[in-house]
């Protein structure tokens, strides 16, 4: 029997889904979304490792990101809080996304995160 275990539901989704040793962290958005990029970015970065941490895990086990962004040109204030939350060695594959709009105006950032348990 294949095991899926779902976790933190909202309205749309799970946040946390776990299956055969990975967890999928889906969709994570700032609060205070009238910060800016780099502070929206570390909000969802203490998310990550709450959640992270919650499965048994933790950032250093982060084998993928999807970073989306309402305007490319903040991918720059965006790294500084990436390369901050993650030291060199433990950086994982990422991909980043201009994208016109995350569903409210303010919400200039979000973040999907695939880990190892």
């Amino acid at each position: 029997m294949i095991l899926i275990k779902r976790a933190d539901p909202t309205a749309i989704s799970h946040r946390i889904v776990e299956f055969n040793g990975m967890i999928f962290l889906g969709g994570l958005t700032a609060d205070d979304k009238s910060q800016s990029v780099q502070c929206q970015t570390e909000q969802i970065t203490a998310k990550i490792t709450r959640l992270l941490e919650s499965c048994g895990s933790d950032k250093s086990r982060i084998l993928s990101a999807t970073i989306y962004l309402t305007d490319i040109k903040t991918k720059v204030e965006m790294d500084r809080a990436w390369v901050a939350f993650l030291p060199k060695d433990d950086l994982p594959a990422r991909a980043t996304v201009g994208v016109a709009e995350l569903g409210s105006p303010e919400t200039r950032i979000e973040i999907s995160v695939v880990a190892a348990k």
